[in-house]
């Protein structure tokens, strides 16, 4: 494991493309502004891929005892 991080390179890259992509359509395309429901969502998933890949910690993870973090051996 990688200390209490739990989310690796390529995953963070991933939960941050997808955290731009999703609140970008959420306030363009879905009318979040407005209140609409997927538009809420879309935002909502935004932020929580982007809260989870800034500090490489997944909540979801730990009690399924997953890791994306590649194991050094010395």
């Amino acid at each position: 494991m990688c200390g209490c991080k739990n989310v690796g390179g390529a995953d963070r890259a991933v939960r941050l493309v997808i955290g731009i992509a999703a609140l970008v359509l959420a306030f363009t395309m879905l009318g979040v502004t407005e209140g609409a429901a997927l538009g809420i969502a879309a935002a909502v998933v935004g932020v929580i891929m982007l809260l989870t890949a800034a500090p490489g910690m997944c909540p979801l993870y730990l009690p399924l005892k997953l890791s994306a973090c590649r194991v050094t051996r010395t």
